[in-house]
């Protein structure tokens, strides 16, 4: 065959095999200058998704997907793949926007198969229905629960904590208590020993020596709605507007701020509805001076003790509040994490809106992801206000704080 003489096949004028080539039309196939990196990268590192990207969180697992230029893939939030680079993500509302979008299932993390988080969810709420089942106090032990769930007992002690911000031990107390609360409401001419057998304490013995932390006060006071339960509270003002200070023979009950000091004193009737209200005198007033101290300079800490009640979630968070120092933040779901239920991003901020001692209790400390204030009970503004005086003001190295008497009143 003459070398120069090409075969027909592979003349010049003869068409090319078809060859059928798939065309991404994403901007994934188009060059980026450097300044559109840079622009890229800003605005993703801009983005509340990508801390969480950072912090592969397997509790934003499931609220959106997140795809890398360079490898063609997306990814579930928690994917344990090394890091990307800002400039070459993209972030998606789901797996079908991922795809249309040109790019493929991540074979690491397999974003399109149900998450281990969403599997154990299954499991604790199993266990839940079972202690909740159960009409005594010998709720299944961690063991029979584990075993049900054909997991470890320490593993499944940490998804369960995970899960519902509480020991498997702590629920079932919770669950208990509150039955013993529906029975004290439900049934007004029974007995409070009916009460307790029915909400199923073994003993009303064992039960009286639990009954300040489970009701903060006698079965029997409780059922009056608090009659004859002494609160003195006081009415002044501080740099922040109106505030009320109220106290139980416990501690410190109630630190309310406002614009108005009728609508404290209204707040302080509906909260304590049938408790007698007793105007402070002097020494009170000495007291109230110190809480409006602590107020507007909150870094001097408040050495008073506090009276506080509320469930056994919320006293987890409210302890979580009390931990992040003077001057500093912390995210909900920060605090939602430090507990161990990094799921109950939105449980940590009911439980911060029903807190009732201000500043003492620094939910004003929490924030949005990105930094941004959000709601505060008494007012964003207020919020804004102490976390500037917070920021002004040092710390002191021997900083005083206040004393909590912690009633898990689930």
């Amino acid at each position: 065959m003459n070398p120069n003489v090409l075969p027909a096949h592979c003349s010049a004028n003869a068409q090319a095999p078809h060859v059928t080539h798939r065309i991404d039309m994403t901007d994934r196939a188009t060059p980026a200058t450097p300044a559109t990196k840079t622009a890229q990268a800003a605005a993703t590192q801009a983005d509340p998704r990508w801390a969480m990207v950072a912090a592969r969180s397997a509790a934003a697992d499931g609220s959106f997907w997140y795809s890398v230029q360079t490898t063609g893939v997306y990814c579930r939030p928690s994917c344990a793949a090394r890091a990307p680079r800002p400039e070459n993500v993209r972030f998606h509302a789901s797996c079908a926007d991922a795809e249309a979008a040109g790019f493929r299932p991540c074979q690491r993390c397999k974003p399109r198969q149900p998450t281990a988080l969403s599997h154990h969810a299954g499991l604790v709420t199993e266990a839940c229905r079972s202690i909740e089942s159960t009409n005594n106090d010998k709720a299944p032990s961690l063991e029979t629960l584990a075993a049900r769930a054909g997991l470890s007992a320490s593993h499944f002690h940490r998804i369960f904590k995970q899960a519902t911000g509480l020991t498997p031990k702590a629920y079932a107390a919770a669950h208990r208590a509150q039955r013993l609360r529906d029975a004290l409401d439900e049934s007004p001419t029974a007995s409070v020993t009916d009460a307790i057998y029915r909400a199923g304490y073994q003993s009303s013995s064992r039960f009286y020596e639990q009954s300040a932390q489970v009701l903060g006060m006698t079965p029997s006071r409780y059922r009056a709605g608090g009659t004859a339960l002494d609160i003195r509270f006081a009415i002044g003002h501080c740099a922040l507007g109106a505030i009320a200070v109220a106290q139980s023979d416990r501690g410190i009950c109630a630190i309310l701020l406002g614009d108005d000091a009728d609508t404290l004193v209204r707040d302080l009737q509906d909260r304590f509805a049938n408790a007698n209200l007793i105007g402070g005198d002097a020494a009170f007033e000495t007291l109230v001076a110190q809480v409006v101290a602590f107020v507007e300079a909150p870094g001097l800490g408040l050495n008073l003790p506090l009276d506080v009640r509320g469930t056994a979630f919320q006293q987890r968070v409210w302890q979580a509040l009390q931990a992040i120092p003077a001057g500093q933040t912390a995210s909900y779901a920060e605090i939602a994490a430090r507990i161990g239920a990094p799921t109950a991003v939105r449980a940590v901020a009911q439980a911060c809106a029903a807190n009732a001692l201000a500043v003492a209790i620094p939910c004003h400390r929490v924030v949005k992801s990105d930094g941004a204030l959000s709601g505060y009970r008494w007012g964003v503004e207020r919020k804004r206000a102490l976390l500037d005086i917070e920021s002004l003001s040092p710390a002191p190295s021997d900083q005083a704080s206040a004393s909590a008497t912690v009633e898990d009143a689930a």
